[in-house]
C-alpha cells in the first residue's frame, strides 16, 4: 500500500470518526498539560519549602541572640623534650 491509498482511505473515513479524533487529540494534550503543570506544582512547592527552611534558618542566626560557643583549652602534654641546636654558618670552613 502506498501512501497515496492511505490518504485515500483516511479521506473515506465518516465526520464522527474525525471528530472523535479531534476530540481525542485535544483531550490528551490537554491531559499532558495538565500532567507537566501538576508536576512542575509539586516541583515549586519543594523549592519554595527548603527555601523558606533555610530562611528561616538564616533569620534567626541574624537576630538570634545566642553567644558563639567558648574555646575550650585543650590538654597540654608536657613530656615532650626539646633540644635547641644553635647554628653558625662559619663552623666548619
Amino acid at each position: 500500500m502506498s501512501a497515496r491509498q492511505y490518504f485515500e482511505l483516511l479521506a473515506r473515513l465518516p465526520a464522527r470518526v474525525w471528530l472523535q479524533a479531534a476530540v481525542g487529540l485535544i483531550g490528551f494534550i490537554v491531559l499532558a498539560v495538565l500532567g507537566f503543570a501538576v508536576i512542575a506544582g509539586v516541583v515549586a512547592f519543594i523549592v519554595l519549602a527548603i527555601l523558606g527552611y533555610k530562611a528561616k534558618a538564616w533569620i534567626a542566626g541574624l537576630f538570634g541572640a545566642t553567644a558563639p560557643p567558648a574555646r575550650t583549652r585543650g590538654k597540654v602534654i608536657d613530656d615532650v623534650h626539646y633540644e635547641i641546636v644553635e647554628r653558625n654558618d662559619n663552623e666548619g670552613r
